[in-house]
Formats: C-alpha cells, structure tokens, sequence
C-alpha cells in the first residue's frame, strides 16, 4: 500500500510530492516493514493542501529531497504490487518526480499498480468510495485521522482493501498457511452413514403429505427417477 500527500492538486501546475508513506501486506498480514518519509517539495504549499495534511513549508525545510530518497523507495516497490487508492493521482506526481531524477516511470519499477478506488467503484457503484466512505463501510476505525498523513493513509487502505478483497478462501489465508499439498486422497468409504429411524421416516412422510395437501400436487420430493 502506498500513499502521497503533496503540495497541491495539479502536477502540472509544478506542485511536488512532499510526504511518502507505505505499508507492506505479505500473505494478507501487515508486516513491519514500512516507509515513511518527509520531503522538502521546494515549492510552497498551497493552503488548501495545508489545511487537508497540515504539513507546513517550515516544517519541511530541513527533509531530504525526493531525489536523496528515491533508491529507498525504488527498493520499497520493486517487484511488488502496489496499491494505491485513486492511483492516477498518485503516479502522476511519482512519476513527475522520477522524471526530474532521470529515472523511468513508477510502474516500471513495480510488478503492479492496482487502483484501489476503482475496485471500490466496481463493487460499490453509485456510492461514495472515499478512503474515509471505506472506513465507514468496512468498520475500520479512522477517529485518529484528523487530518491526512500517507504513513497513516496507507495503514487504513490496507485494512479497507483486506475487507473489499476477503473472499471464500479468507479462512484459509487468514489462518496463515496453506492447506497441504500431501494429503492422502479422500476415501468416501470410511464415512459413517447414520440412516433415519422408522420414526423419522414417518415425520417425514407426514410433512410430505401436509405439503402436498397444501399445494394441490405431489411433491418434488416423491418423484421417481
């Protein structure tokens, strides 16, 4: 998982990158390699952004720059699938970044990019599918999250994802292993077969009578093959 905050909406309006963060998800668990980096953008920050993640042009004046941390984050990717929600944004300021390091777009450097809001989109059409809407949905708790920050961002995507993509096999992977691959194959004969009792038999074939009182006709259930 991966998130920005930056100085503003448009790249091309020369607004940069001016906080990294990532969260590293292996076998659907969170590990504890994370990254997280401050940057000094060289710009100002645009008071709408300020207000959104309260991250101050003094605050950042003494963070590297993008370029003193790029190998860092290069090594962070490399080979992954990265997830970000609403990724076009994301990789328009990334790779607008690496551009001014002399270094290939983002996606090259990564085995996958996946659009989380899309995903949310395509399971949830019509309705809000912010990170915050997410959280809602989902029951993830985000009352910590007074103001953006991508380290935290990344964190809760990351829950939210695991929600949005938990599917039939969640308790296998859940459990943390695979189910083996050596087991002996299924013998059908060793099944214990308990057969209805006489009383049983006679319950079922009165509910069978009341059905078909009921409706008019015999039961499916009294078909013969």
């Amino acid at each position: 998982m991966l998130d920005t905050e930056t100085t503003g909406l448009e790249v091309r309006d020369g607004h940069r990158i001016l906080e990294i963060g990532g969260v590293e998800l292996i076998g659907r668990r969170l590990t504890e390699r994370r990254l997280h980096r401050y940057l000094n953008p060289q710009r100002e920050v645009d008071s709408g952004a300020l207000a959104v993640h309260g991250l101050g042009s003094e605050f950042l004046a003494d963070k590297p720059r993008f370029g003193d941390v790029v190998e860092e984050l290069l090594d962070y990717v490399r080979d992954a699938e990265v997830i970000i929600h609403n990724a076009p944004f994301d990789l328009s300021f990334l790779d607008r970044e690496l551009a001014l390091v002399g270094r290939a777009s983002f996606s090259e450097h990564c085995a996958l990019v996946t659009d989380s809001l899309r995903l949310a989109r395509d399971l949830h059409p019509g309705k809000r599918n912010s990170l915050d809407a997410l959280c809602e949905r989902y029951g993830v708790s985000n009352r910590h999250r007074t103001m953006h920050g991508a380290l935290l961002d990344a964190g809760l995507l990351a829950e939210c994802y695991l929600a949005m993509t938990r599917g039939q096999d969640s308790l296998v992977i859940d459990l943390g292993h695979a189910l083996p691959t050596d087991a002996p194959p299924f013998d059908s004969t060793r099944l214990a077969v308990l057969a209805a009792s006489a009383e049983e038999l006679a319950a079922h074939q009165a509910i069978l009578v009341s059905i078909e009182q009921e409706c008019g006709h015999a039961p499916v259930w009294r078909a013969t093959r």
